[in-house]
């Protein structure tokens, strides 16, 4: 009964990682298909192929996070598929009436809101006692926990700041980003200079980010040269460095460019930040999906008895432990099944959502476009560097009303605005609620 238990939570995994494809498939490509640069077909190949093309640069530190969501020592298995059902449903819905809700955030609330349904409903709430403390129904919970050496912290009120930072982060570099760009257009040197000062600091940044060979755990290769050159971590740095130097080098020709010129050269420039945009989509929204079915394994491993030794060589998931110096452990067929079902769901779009990101906000064109995908881009390998899991429909949500806000204040619709803002606060309650019923339904049968 558990290992089917297991079997139907990976499934429905799957499954939910395919309608988060779908479902935020317009967060990177509404801008493409507003600005007409690609048909709509043509921009979500593009996008699923590099949500796809995420596996090899992004590892598995969001996945770590939402893994430790709830307390797996402390749950059974019947809430985790509780919490994936009500994602699905909500995700669904929101899909439905065209509102470009978080999914992230869907998955954890559905996560959370279960685990507290089953604290309740196995102690009440009393206080009951685990590995010599008292604890109560609140506590099942991963709320918070501070970061090693000053790190940054982990846990759900990490999450749930984020969903009013992730926009705030990705309309300031947004403002940022257009500024700079409008600056670049005029015959001046100032901004010139500005630009070649940015580049020199970019690749002073990225250089010192770098983890050369002898700092490489498991090197890929005996060359010294590839091994650096193809470490997951060193990629996500120089992709950082190739769209700030991509950008810089057009800001330094921008001023000499006829508006024609400028237009065809804005609407090349879409292609590589909605290519940078998937990237940060796929590494970000997959890794939860990996997050929720090693969670699931560890559960099975605590409530069935079997041991981690005798489980076929296709579940051996590990989930990392700083404190016990553990490595975690992935194998291989889970972070491509995740990447080939969002990759896949992003393939069938989402064409509601679509005509919300792209046209309802503000007036979107080629300039506000690659302005909103850099900022979402670099918002996202920011946040993933830092292990959080945050809603690429948020990120690019800001991004887009960043780039609105430097025409002016109307150019953004704030009545769409205020409706979505609404949408991200209730989805973490809402989800937890609908996965607690769901709970205490599944109960009744398993």
């Amino acid at each position: 009964m558990e290992f089917t238990l297991l079997i139907v939570i990976i499934v429905l995994a799957l499954i939910f990682d395919y309608i988060n494809g779908f479902h935020d498939a317009a967060n990177a490509i509404a801008t493409v298909v507003a600005t007409k640069v690609l048909t709509p077909f043509q921009a979500v190949l593009w996008a699923a192929f590099f949500n796809f093309l995420a596996y090899w640069v992004f590892g598995f530190g969001v996945a770590d996070t939402v893994a430790k969501t709830a307390h797996t020592m402390e749950i059974n298995l019947v809430v985790i598929l509780a919490g994936v059902i009500a994602a699905i449903i909500w995700n669904l819905l929101t899909w439905w009436q065209g509102i470009p809700s978080s999914s992230s955030h869907t998955l954890i609330g559905g996560f959370a809101g279960a685990a507290i349904a089953h604290a309740i409903a196995v102690h009440g709430f009393s206080g009951y006692m685990v590995d010599g403390t008292t604890q109560h129904w609140y506590n099942i919970v991963s709320w918070y926990k501070a970061g090693k050496d000053g790190g940054m912290p982990s846990g759900v009120l990490i999450i749930i700041a984020f969903i009013v930072l992730a926009p705030l982060l990705g309309a300031l570099i947004s403002y940022l980003i257009s500024i700079w760009l409008l600056n670049a257009s005029k015959k001046s040197i100032l901004p010139k200079l500005f630009t070649l000062a940015l580049m020199v600091l970019t690749i002073w940044f990225v250089e010192s980010q770098m983890l050369y060979y002898d700092a490489i755990e498991k090197p890929r290769f005996d060359s010294h040269f590839w091994s650096v050159a193809f470490e997951a971590h060193n990629i996500k740095w120089f992709l950082v460095a190739f769209i700030v130097l991509s950008v810089s080098c057009f800001c330094l020709v921008f001023s000499s460019l006829n508006l024609h010129q400028a237009t065809a050269s804005l609407k090349k420039m879409q292609l590589l930040s909605s290519a940078a945009f998937s990237l940060g989509h796929g590494g970000n929204d997959s890794q939860k999906v990996m997050g929720i079915i090693a969670a699931a394994v560890a559960v099975y491993i605590h409530t069935s008895g079997v041991a981690q030794v005798s489980l076929p060589d296709w579940l051996q998931v590990i989930l990392p432990n700083d404190d016990l110096k553990i490595k975690g452990v992935m194998p291989a067929w889970i972070p491509l099944a995740c990447y080939s079902a969002i990759a896949a769901g992003t393939l069938s779009g989402g064409w509601k959502i679509v005509k919300t990101m792209g046209s309802k906000i503000t007036k979107v064109t080629s300039f506000e476009g690659v302005a909103a995908e850099t900022a979402g881009a670099l918002t996202l390998y920011f946040t993933e560097h830092l292990k959080i899991p945050v809603s690429t429909t948020h990120t690019i949500t800001g991004s887009i009303i960043g780039v609105g806000l430097t025409k002016r204040i109307s150019a953004v619709r704030w009545g769409v605005t205020v409706s979505l803002v609404w949408a991200w606060v209730l989805t973490i309650p809402i989800s937890a609620i609908l996965a607690s019923l769901v709970y205490y339904f599944l109960s009744l049968f398993l």
